[in-house]
């Protein structure tokens, strides 16, 4: 796939949404990442009966093009009825691969209602290099 506008990852993000599985909360959330290769990873957020095992669109799509071998990324767009904010555990991860990546937060209309920065969402992030380590050779 090629680079896509906000707007159409905004769309894609609204269209990974409709997967969701939030009986407990009711609050859908879809993710639409794109990698550096210009492919694209969705995720959906998966409540669980046990709380704490829950998990986070951002964060399942980006496990998922992880998992498949990317490492760069060019922008994701995370889609909820009110275009909320990632959590701060789904920040600490997008830091790790994305610290500067735009973040377009969508609402249930699929308007782009913020455009941010990873960067800005978590100021003072924890890094590998703060652990010594280089991401480039992980």
């Amino acid at each position: 796939m090629s680079n896509l506008t906000p707007e159409q990852l905004a769309q894609l993000a609204l269209q990974a949404r409709q997967n969701s599985y939030s009986p407990y909360s009711h609050y859908r959330v879809g993710a639409a990442l794109m990698a550096a290769s210009g492919k694209i990873y969705l995720g959906c957020n998966i409540e669980n009966a046990a709380y704490p095992v829950s998990l986070c669109a951002e964060r399942v799509a980006m496990f998922k093009a992880v998992s498949e071998g990317e490492r760069r990324f060019s922008a994701i767009a995370v889609a909820t009825d009110n275009a909320g904010s990632p959590c701060g555990s789904c920040r600490q991860v997008m830091a790790e691969f994305a610290l500067e990546i735009p973040v377009y937060l969508v609402n249930g209309r699929g308007e782009v209602v913020q455009t941010t920065s990873v960067r800005e969402l978590l100021p003072g992030a924890f890094l590998p290099q703060h652990l010594g380590i280089d991401p480039t050779q992980a």
